[in-house]
């Protein structure tokens, strides 16, 4: 009984373990090509990333803005400036 088995297992690995050999020749074959497409993937910039990326530059701008504003106006007020109508300062939108 033990013989059978293993005479059964010895000829039944072949075809089992053909489709592992196929699925691996493949892998082997399309490795560069995906290796490639990573690379492209990596060295450019989607659109989804652009519009991240330039809405944390305008939020910051913002907040700058935001601070020397803040900072101009308590000067007026301690001073008492004439020309506190108008701030000439850093502006985000520009």
């Amino acid at each position: 009984m033990n013989r059978k088995a293993l005479i059964a297992a010895v000829l039944l690995l072949p075809a089992l373990s053909g489709g592992c050999l196929a699925k691996a020749a493949v892998d082997v074959v399309t490795l560069p090509a995906k290796a490639a497409g990573k690379a492209v993937d990596w060295s450019t910039t989607s659109q989804s990333e652009a519009d991240r990326n330039y809405g944390r530059k305008m939020r910051k701008a913002e907040e700058r803005e935001g601070a020397e504003r803040k900072k101009w106006e308590k000067e007026c007020r301690q001073h008492k400036r004439d020309d506190c109508e108008r701030y000439e300062g850093y502006r985000a939108d520009r």
